[in-house]
């Protein structure tokens, strides 16, 4: 419990806009993949055809859905952030596999890479100064 804390406090000391901005677009991102997917059944089945062998393929269509809709949301307003983001990576590094299991697509590729660096980055970092979290953790 110590180093969360020793994370946070350095995190709340070395905060600046553009990260909360890193942040607030990534979760942006990945509520509009939510919705979209939620929207878009063929790319959803598209997207899990190499997957299809796997125990449990199915549950694993109705997780990423619904974490990318919530989790998008809660990074954007910064509550709960590393938990929201932690339930991110799964789905992200099934993403990146994707296109090496499947068709490479290369711009899905780099997206992919992209969102998963962006993810391990604000687990470590947290949802910053200006989140539900701190206005919550100053609030006590």
């Amino acid at each position: 419990m110590g180093t969360v804390k020793d994370l946070n406090k350095w995190a709340n000391a070395h905060t600046y806009y553009p990260l909360d901005l890193l942040r607030i677009a990534l979760g942006i991102f990945l509520f509009i993949k939510g919705i979209e997917f939620m929207t878009n059944h063929e790319q959803m089945a598209l997207m899990a055809k190499p997957f299809e062998g796997i125990p449990g393929g199915m549950i694993l269509l109705h997780y990423i859905t619904p974490a990318h809709f919530v989790g998008g949301f809660l990074i954007v307003i910064g509550l709960l952030t590393r938990w929201a983001v932690i339930a991110q990576l799964p789905i992200l590094i099934g993403a990146v596999l994707t296109n090496f299991l499947g068709t490479m697509h290369p711009t899905n590729l780099i997206m992919a890479t992209l969102v998963l660096l962006a993810c391990i980055f604000f687990t470590f970092y947290g949802s910053g100064k200006h989140s539900a979290d701190y206005y919550l953790k100053m609030q006590q």
